[in-house]
């Protein structure tokens, strides 16, 4: 792979994975479902390109690292079930936008948990993530679906930093791939007791935006970010993938005419800034 076709690779990525959200709303199933049913597609695609990648070989997991896969599956599964909360209830634009708060929690989690010290640029991204946030939100009214919405977002991003910092500790032995894959074993575990109940009433059409949003939205995307990494350093792909919520938004724009307004624009811009801040100042 050339570094211009695993950058392609890497926007490709980035841009499955801004479709989450598209394809999350146009499912009519619950949350919980759709968390099952996208990891269940997950573990298949992931499975597929794990034996046909040959990049990575399979490794077997001593006790100590399935507890931390299952940990880190459980916290997963949070993640998706209230990111997805956030899109049902506040729209694409804003559960985006409320997920987008994890670099904020990043930095304070790894102040607290790994006693790191805390730089300038990363107490201005607080502040810029904060700041954002309040104006996305067109008023804090609990009763409000944006507000909502909001909240279920910063609570996906939340987890979602809780997650990053329990695979940081992921042994090298273990490739992304199998850490992923096994990952999504425990979303769809986990959450099969409350989703077989809902199966029989979903509509039939949400198969197919379930099943699109765990083959292309997961196990393709995550493969194509996995190999880009060979050839692109990770500071690249952090700014790559800080494209994600632009891809999101700009697709909700145009199939549900989620049209923003001009203050959740400008929260917008100075959350995905300080998403892209750390990446740009050190290339």
């Amino acid at each position: 792979m050339t570094p211009r076709t695993a950058l392609t690779a890497l926007h490709a990525g980035a841009l499955l994975f801004g479709l989450s959200g598209i394809f999350a709303k146009l499912a009519q199933a619950s949350a919980v479902f759709i968390t099952c049913g996208r990891a269940a597609f997950a573990v298949a695609a992931l499975g597929l390109f794990l034996a046909l990648a040959r990049r990575e070989r399979w490794q077997p997991l001593s006790r100590g690292n399935a507890a931390r896969l299952l940990l880190a599956g459980l916290l997963l599964a949070a993640h998706w079930v209230s990111f997805f909360q956030a899109i049902k209830v506040g729209g694409v634009a804003i559960g985006t936008l409320g997920f987008c708060s994890f670099p904020a929690f990043t930095v304070v989690l790894e102040a607290l948990l790994f006693r790191e010290k805390v730089r300038a640029l990363e107490i201005a991204q607080v502040l810029m993530v904060s700041v954002g946030l309040v104006w996305v939100t067109p008023a804090f009214d609990l009763a409000s679906g944006a507000t909502a919405g909001l909240l279920w977002g910063v609570a996906s991003g939340l987890l979602f930093a809780l997650l990053s910092l329990l695979n940081r500790a992921r042994p090298k032995a273990i490739g992304p791939v199998q850490a992923a894959l096994c990952q999504n074993a425990v979303v769809a575990a986990c959450l099969l007791p409350w989703a077989v109940p809902q199966a029989a009433q979903v509509p039939a059409l949400d198969w197919l935006w379930i099943g699109l949003l765990g083959v292309f939205c997961t196990g393709l995307a995550h493969g194509l970010f996995v190999a880009s990494l060979g050839v692109i350093k990770a500071r690249t792909a952090a700014v790559v993938f800080a494209m994600e919520p632009v891809y999101g938004i700009f697709f909700a724009w145009l199939v549900f005419r989620e049209q923003p307004t001009a203050m959740m624009l400008a929260g917008g811009v100075l959350i995905i800034a300080a998403a892209l801040a750390p990446g740009l100042l050190r290339r």
